[in-house]
């Protein structure tokens, strides 16, 4: 083994380490790839930046403008209105209906985007009708995944393992060619997954207020005739001042104040709804000398609300406060701040509450902020509590990659013209691709640009729509490909498992491959597995002398089963912690789903040799 072999490897091991651990966002990690393999030699500076030039990369990010397209046209909300209707079938028969609508869109739009509905229709379900979301979430990730491996455009993983064997001199793969053995892994997932609802966990009743034990740290207190607070302005005092104090309404004279100005005078008698940890709250009981109400927190917010809305009946229904739950993506605007910091991120009137985090190989357990609010930080994946008002809604959605988990019967504002326009666009994209007339990566740059002339899709919106950072990520992947052929690391590669595999079946080398290769994206992206993972499978077709096709199929669908951990497909990171979901029904439910797979996996492409 020469040096520029070891020196590859060594990247490779930290940025696997990178990865699994979460040192660095995504795209971050992709820009120290990148800057490595140029500075140390291992690809010219022209192979460095190709990611950003190549034609996959440019695919997926048509693909993830037509899926912003889809959405925010109400294309996604209106394939699965229907879908709302079985919402009085027994489980056993609902969750497949989810899962194969989940797979038929996924296989053309965005699989994260789609589930992401989903993720909000199971939530408003589970509030509405106690439908247990747990029992669906797992299922419409997995079952997004499988739908996105059926085409050639499902899932930005196909691209890019397209596009690295054509590179290396394979040949590239039909639009439907794999459908039929997607749909039967499909299939015998549905069936799995179906029986295996019984082993995953039942939820308990949705309440926002219950789920992150709002009534431990929201607290109603009241002024003192003897407290020095009386004749100050909120901004003179420890209301203002502590970071660890939020002043969330002040009830005065029966009237309630939302958000409080700074420049109001306290006086005797007024009441406050604070929000802070125990510790704080009995100090300020003893040094301000305010009466705390015992057990009416939220109850009694509930209650003031309530006499309020009564004393105004003129009052609009806008202003009624609401409890809304966020969801971060990936490239969120307001990841890497914490509780203390939000404030100034956040919408006027938009209190942020509390922070729940997904669990990860570094947070193993479901944690909130209650104590102190700059200890934790948002990531992907965490969820944010909040308070604000009905008339604030629509502006939550102008935030960056954040999801509101609550719907509150908004009026679809798209017309069934832009719908049926939009979906005409995306059905024109497809069967450009699917003919071959146009490739991928031009049929949906053509999509594009007929959504942006026909005024169907607003730049400004995909700017803070896309997930930049899988791009970022695809961009500083691909030269890693370049940097393991030119150093000879695929060759290398391939000959040790020549020796180790020489002489054996084929079925024993297909289902080696497979097996490394869905191993490998359980722990680091699915892209990054199939950017590693291709130039290996071509060079052992080649040194075996085999038909290159059959390696190419299971690095591309042992790279998108990503089922037994929840940090191998983003889907499954975003479902963790809504799902209550622990560790162990991944790598049990998933694992087995992902052995039998691998089995049929296996079995069907050792045929086609």
């Amino acid at each position: 083994m020469d040096g520029q072999i070891i020196l590859i490897f060594s990247v490779l091991l930290v940025t696997i380490v990178l990865f699994v651990f979460e040192v660095f966002p995504i795209d971050k990690i992709a820009f120290i790839i990148i800057v490595s393999l140029i500075l140390l030699g291992l690809v010219t500076p022209e192979e460095g930046i190709s990611g950003f030039s190549n034609s996959a990369t440019i695919a997926v990010l048509a693909l993830m403008i037509l899926a912003v397209a889809m959405e925010e046209n109400g294309v996604i909300d209106w394939l699965t209105s229907g879908i709302g209707r079985v919402k009085s079938l027994p489980i056993y028969i609902m969750a497949p209906i989810f899962m194969f609508v989940t797979a038929s869109i996924s296989a053309f739009i965005s699989t994260t985007a789609v589930v992401i509905v989903f993720i909000k229709m199971v939530n408003q379900l589970s509030e509405k009708y106690k439908i247990p979301q747990s029992k669906l979430l797992l299922p419409i990730s997995f079952a997004g995944i499988l739908g996105g491996s059926c085409t050639l455009m499902g899932t930005s993983t196909n691209l890019i393992v397209n596009s690295v064997a054509k590179n290396l001199g394979a040949e590239k793969l039909g639009f439907f060619e794999f459908s039929i053995m997607g749909i039967i892994f499909l299939s015998i997932s549905v069936v799995y997954l179906t029986i295996t609802l019984r082993w995953l966990p039942w939820d308990k009743a949705r309440n926002l207020s219950n789920d992150y034990k709002i009534d431990d740290y929201i607290t109603k207190v009241r002024v003192n005739a003897d407290s020095e607070l009386i004749g100050k302005k909120i901004q003179e005092t420890f209301l203002y001042e502590n970071p660890e104090v939020s002043l969330l309404q002040l009830i005065r004279d029966n009237r309630i104040h939302n958000s409080p100005g700074k420049y109001i005078t306290l006086k005797q008698d007024d009441e406050l709804l604070l929000m802070c940890n125990i510790e704080n709250l009995a100090r300020i009981k003893t040094s301000e000398k305010l009466s705390v109400y015992e057990g009416e927190s939220i109850e009694g917010l509930e209650i003031e609300q309530k006499k309020e809305k009564k004393n105004k009946t003129n009052a609009s229904e806008l202003d009624e406060k609401v409890f809304v739950e966020l969801l971060m993506l990936p490239g969120a605007s307001l990841l890497g701040k914490t509780m203390g910091s939000l404030r100034s991120f956040m919408l006027q009137d938009a209190i942020p509450l509390a922070i729940k985090k997904r669990k990860t190989l570094v947070h193993l357990q479901d944690r909130m902020v209650r104590g102190s609010m700059n200890r934790l930080v948002l990531k992907a994946g965490d969820r944010l509590l909040i308070e604000t008002t009905k008339e604030k809604l629509p502006a939550l959605a102008t935030m960056e990659n954040v999801v509101s988990l609550q719907e509150f019967d908004k009026i679809d504002k798209n017309s069934k013209l832009k719908k049926y326009f939009s979906l005409s666009v995306l059905l024109l994209v497809i069967a450009l691709a699917a003919s071959g007339l146009l490739s991928i990566m031009v049929s949906a740059l053509t999509g594009v640009c007929i959504l942006l002339i026909t005024k169907n899709l607003d730049l400004n919106t995909v700017y803070k729509k896309v997930n930049w950072q899988i791009f970022f990520l695809l961009a500083g992947m691909i030269p890693l490909g370049f940097a393991m052929h030119n150093t000879g690391a695929d060759m290398w590669i391939s000959e040790k498992l020549l020796s180790f595999l020489g002489g054996q079946p084929p079925y024993i080398i297909i289902g080696t491959l497979f097996f490394v290769t869905m191993l490998l994206s359980g722990v680091v992206s699915n892209n990054a597995t199939a950017i590693i993972m291709t130039p290996i499978a071509i060079s052992l077709a080649h040194g075996m002398d085999l038909d290159f096709k059959p390696f190419i199929l299971s690095v591309m669908f042992a790279a998108n089963f990503s089922f037994f951990t929840p940090v191998g497909y983003q889907t499954n990171t975003l479902i963790y912690g809504i799902g209550n979901y622990r560790f162990k029904h991944f790598l049990l439910i998933g694992g087995m789903l992902s052995l039998l797979l691998w089995v049929v996996a296996t079995i069907l492409l050792t045929k086609m040799l």
